[in-house]
């Protein structure tokens, strides 16, 4: 099982959660929102094979948040891994829209010069200004667009800039997403819960979300579930591997 937007520190408990995981067998990125949360949520993930840990600001923190990005560019180098950071156009956080795009791009430039990450990227009513965010930084890493709700067309010139998606169950049961699914390569596409919020809050890890999201995208993908599985296990393979090149790059820099 693959959960690659999680926001583990948020949990109840998150070392109960962090069990969980172990026992099911998940893979997780564990996603932080400032950088200031990324030192402790690391060491939830210590010694635990199945979880990394992402250094993000989220978008709509930055206008709380800024000052620390100065600690965002010290942590760089301790994670192949970025996020939740982006851009969010939402009614409650627009009013901070240049402020937002400011700061991504610094976090994306601070990416480019350590030779790229991996990134988990937020885009909510924000999709047109984080592609040509990305369009402007191509050297930053791979950008994984989590929880994508926006335009098809701009799901097609992610696509085509080489952008990746994660997907969660809501999304996979909505009227869009036969459309977005079909514009997407199915190499480009890993699961996520986005616990615990979302469809998923408790105390619990959710596990059965994370096989329901499986179900879903077979039933999409018109393919059996073991098939399902078997491609999304490649898709974070693939990923594995660019994340080790990331940081032999960032090492010489």
């Amino acid at each position: 099982m693959i959960d690659f937007h999680c926001h583990l520190d948020l949990f109840p408990n998150p070392l109960l959660a962090a069990d969980e995981i172990e026992r099911a067998g998940a893979y997780v990125l564990s996603v932080t929102n400032t950088p200031r949360a990324f030192p402790k949520t690391a060491q939830i993930a210590k010694g635990r094979k199945r979880i990394r840990t992402a250094l993000g600001l989220h978008p709509q923190l930055v206008h709380e948040r800024h000052s620390e990005v100065g600690l965002f560019l010290r942590l760089l180098g301790e994670t192949e891994y970025v996020g939740e950071i982006g851009i969010d156009g939402g009614e409650d956080s627009a009013r901070h829209l240049d402020l937002q795009k400011e700061v991504f791009d610094r976090l994306l430039t601070a990416c480019s010069e350590v030779g790229g990450r991996i990134m988990s990227i937020h885009s909510r009513h924000a999709s047109g200004e984080v592609i040509e965010a990305l369009c402007r930084q191509p050297a930053s890493g791979l950008a994984i667009l989590h929880w994508f709700t926006g335009p098809i067309a701009h799901a097609e010139r992610a696509v085509d800039i080489g952008a990746w998606f994660s997907v969660g169950l809501p999304m996979l049961r909505s009227r869009r997403a036969p459309a977005l699914l079909a514009k997407v390569p199915r190499n480009r596409v890993l699961t996520e819960t986005d616990a615990p919020f979302a469809s998923t809050p408790g105390e619990r890890y959710p596990a059965t979300a994370v096989l329901d999201t499986v179900s879903a995208l077979a039933r999409l993908w018109d393919c059996d579930v073991t098939d399902a599985h078997r491609q999304l296990n490649d898709n974070l393979r693939v990923l594995a591997v660019k994340a080790k090149d990331h940081r032999s790059v960032g090492a010489l820099n």
